[in-house]
């Protein structure tokens, strides 16, 4: 799969989380939109400001948290972080 170079390289590299990832609209690895492709297939890589960050299950994940399952918790429904979702000032 991938080395333990791979991922952390991977981590370092990465930019801010946008506001859709930080609250868990958006895969916060490649940025997947779940709105539009939403399968049900996210998993829960961290935490910040009390808030989900979501990831891809599987590849997305692992290099997230070196688990293809994220974190032992489920994600709040779409519907949810819809709601509490707060964009961006233009």
């Amino acid at each position: 799969m991938y080395s333990q170079d791979s991922i952390s390289g991977r981590r370092r590299g990465r930019s801010e989380p946008t506001a859709e990832m930080l609250s868990g609209l958006a895969c916060s690895v490649c940025g997947a939109d779940f709105r539009q492709a939403h399968d049900g297939e996210e998993a829960v890589v961290s935490h910040r400001d009390d808030k989900q960050l979501l990831a891809c299950h599987g590849t997305c994940a692992r290099m997230a948290t070196g688990s293809v399952t994220g974190l032992d918790e489920p994600p709040l429904p779409l519907a949810e972080r819809m709601r509490r979702h707060v964009p961006p000032p233009p």
